[in-house]
């Protein structure tokens, strides 16, 4: 039965995902809160799964002349670093506490968006 719910579950998220919106904003917490996966775990099975979707989506934008390669290197540089950093930040975290910044995260974009939308009508 489990593999039923997690192949809905990333289904469910994965509709977002594929439009754009970011999966794992949808991803992680159905995996938490209905699946009963720990947080880590939600959170590495949501940056594996976007691997070959981004290598997809590169190749699709590749292929369609929308890459954009000038100065990439000051982007992925960083991001490696920073995303190494991270990465050892959350392992050292318990999962309770990296579920209470990730959800403050989000309600954090979802503040954000409500005050962009405020300010577009």
């Amino acid at each position: 039965m489990s593999f039923y719910l997690y192949m809905f579950l990333g289904f469910l998220g994965g509709i977002p995902a594929g439009m754009g919106m970011g999966g794992g904003t949808v991803t992680i917490p159905l995996l938490v809160l209905v699946g009963g996966v720990e947080q880590k775990i939600a959170q590495c099975a949501n940056l594996f799964s976007f691997l070959p979707m981004s290598l997809g989506a590169l190749k699709t934008h590749a292929e369609n002349g929308l890459l954009k390669t000038d100065g990439v290197w000051w982007i992925i540089l960083p991001a490696v670093a920073l995303s190494a950093l991270g990465a050892t930040v959350a392992a050292a975290l318990p999962s309770q506490t990296l579920g209470k910044a990730f959800g403050g995260f989000l309600i954090a974009l979802s503040l954000f968006g409500f005050y962009q939308n405020l300010q577009k009508n």
